[in-house]
């Protein structure tokens, strides 16, 4: 059995790595926050990453099949309850209930 000083030693030291880990992105945050570059991306980057998302999910999707019909009308849900309400919550639940419905009954082979 390690040694009681040993063990309070390991205990402080894993304490101390992970407060130290914890505060980083604080420290590191705080210079950033004045940034004109940052504060520009801050308003832009949500849209874009929205795109980037809804491109990769449907790229492959084939138009012409019928299976293609619960994504497509979950994007245009999810877009129609966002446009409407401006809230990300009832939006994503909205979009993803339209789907799971629509899969589970309408499209289930």
């Amino acid at each position: 059995m390690p040694d009681t000083g040993y063990t309070i030693t390991a205990v402080l030291v894993a304490a101390a790595v992970t407060w130290a880990l914890r505060a980083l992105p604080f420290t590191a945050l705080t210079p950033l926050r004045e940034s004109g570059t940052v504060q520009y991306l801050s308003t832009r980057m949500p849209a874009g990453v929205m795109v980037i998302l809804v491109v990769y999910c449907l790229h492959d999707l084939p138009l012409t099949e019928t299976r293609a019909m619960a994504p497509l009308a979950a994007l245009a849900v999810t877009t129609g309850l966002h446009l409407w309400r401006r809230n990300a919550l009832l939006s994503i639940l909205g979009g993803t209930a339209t789907h799971v419905i629509l899969v589970s009954t309408v499209l289930a082979r």
